[in-house]
């Protein structure tokens, strides 16, 4: 009788999630995997945030946070002329850092295209640069053999259709003020303009590998998915690129088919998210600084290590990492920007063997105290990142049964694998645990990292 229950109420469960995730897609959970894999083996890429704001250099919401007016605000435009700007450069530089690929703003909020659109005025073939800056960017980052991604943004300060919201530069404080500001808007020719939009740049620059559309807010004066038309915009992204990654900012987490991936923004999870109870793909998006846009007297810059830790810290718990650069409104990295790109290069060059194709480790591998792990499921190699450099004894408890060879991973030095030195660790020693004899000198590396041949 009792397992008579647990199977029906098994089923409910099963029934309620199948309602829950109504299908927008038809896609296997075994084939979103391998759509996927590409980008989970990669696990680190770039992001880059740039558009009329880098002429501020306060912020890629500056036009919010200082409620400038669209008259104001278009001297950016009138003025926009990126001469440095060097794809082929950037792209190098990401490549160096490790990165596998690369997501640029094609629209930010500010509603300014980045691309030729025949749909408005306000895109860069209209400034005094001219050119195509999508189109070259797309160019030079495959030439390296990038993957290709666009962030796109739902939400459109310039657009004179789109209906004012509380994340809006002319934002108001009661229902009666957005009534009167919206009296003239129509949001159905906005959402319109939106797919519109998006076909073009899934349809003009060949494949496209991700697509991060950006982002709704619902609730009291927000957005949800019915305000961007979402479902049939997810159905005509489908159709165009069957094979494209999309984060899941359209408000539709609910919809199987509705979104990829998740996105913590500027935030560090605890564990490897999930939805009902399965682990999902997950991706943390982080600025180097405090802003995504260039942002000139912005100094609360990361070190090395840290930016490090995010990148390892992510993958140990089955993410990605997508770290953004603001270009100058010249077209330029920041020099603190080059700076940190080089020296994650410095760390990815010696040990990019364990980030790449890796993933949590398995449950029954202890972490050792000030470390990661992270694990590569097809070569069976664990990896131990050295967080804060251990004395020469370095105890694995319950590791015994399970290493046949250790080295460290920047030079492939043997780490011999022997019994502890002292009479306190030898009285700490379980039967299944073994003992690194580690040189005293932490190696000339930001983060040491020991490989672990497992049996």
């Amino acid at each position: 009788m009792k397992q008579t229950i647990l199977f029906f109420l098994v089923l409910l469960l099963v029934n309620q999630t199948a309602f829950a995730q109504q299908k927008i897609w038809d896609e296997t959970p075994d084939q979103k995997e391998q759509r996927l894999k590409w980008w989970t083996d990669a696990r680190f890429g770039m992001f880059i945030h740039w558009g009329l704001y880098a002429q501020a250099a306060r912020h890629e919401w500056v036009k919010k946070r200082e409620r400038i007016s669209d008259e104001d605000y278009q001297k950016y435009f009138e003025l926009f002329n990126p001469d440095l700007f060097d794809p082929a450069d950037w792209a190098k530089k990401a490549k160096a850092a490790g990165m596998k690929y690369a997501v640029i703003t094609t629209k930010h909020h500010e509603g300014f295209n980045m691309f030729d659109s025949q749909y408005t005025d306000y895109t860069i073939m209209n400034t005094p640069y001219g050119k195509d800056i999508i189109k070259e960017w797309v160019d030079a980052f495959r030439a390296e053999g990038l993957g290709i991604g666009f962030y796109y943004s739902l939400i459109d300060w310039h657009h004179p259709e789109y209906t004012i919201d509380r994340v809006h530069p002319q934002s108001a404080k009661t229902q009666a003020e957005y009534d009167e500001l919206n009296k003239d808007r129509d949001m159905s020719i906005y959402r319109e303009y939106l797919k519109n939009q998006v076909r073009e740049i899934l349809t003009n620059y060949g494949k496209v590998d991700i697509l991060w559309l950006d982002y709704s807010f619902p609730g009291e004066f927000g957005k949800d998915h019915t305000d961007w038309g979402a479902i049939d915009l997810i159905k005509m992204v489908r159709q165009l690129q069957p094979e494209i990654i999309v984060n899941d900012r359209l408000d539709l987490k609910d919809y199987w088919g509705g979104w990829d991936f998740t996105t913590p923004e500027q935030f560090k999870v605890n564990k490897w998210p999930k939805e009902n109870g399965v682990r999902i793909p997950w991706e943390t998006c982080q600025t180097f600084s405090g802003s995504w846009g260039y942002y000139r007297d912005e100094h609360t810059w990361k070190d090395n290590k840290q930016l490090l830790v995010l990148l390892i810290e992510s993958v140990s718990k089955g993410g990605n990492l997508l770290l953004n650069v603001g270009p100058t409104a010249r077209g330029a990295f920041d020099y603190r920007a080059d700076k940190a790109l080089a020296r994650m290069g410095e760390w990815m060059k010696y040990n990019d063997r364990a980030i790449y194709n890796c993933t949590q480790a398995p449950d029954d591998f202890q972490k050792p105290d000030n470390t990661l792990l992270t694990y590569n499921p097809e070569t069976k190699r664990l990896y131990i990142h050295l967080l804060d450099y251990p004395l020469q004894n370095f105890l694995l408890q319950g590791y015994g049964d399970k290493v046949e060879y250790a080295q460290f991973l920047h030079d492939a030095s043997e780490i011999k694998i022997g019994k502890p030195y002292g009479h306190w660790i030898k009285q700490e020693t379980g039967e299944n645990d073994i003992n690194l004899l580690l040189p005293v000198n932490k190696p000339n590396v930001e983060i040491p990292v020991i490989e672990l041949f497992l049996k």
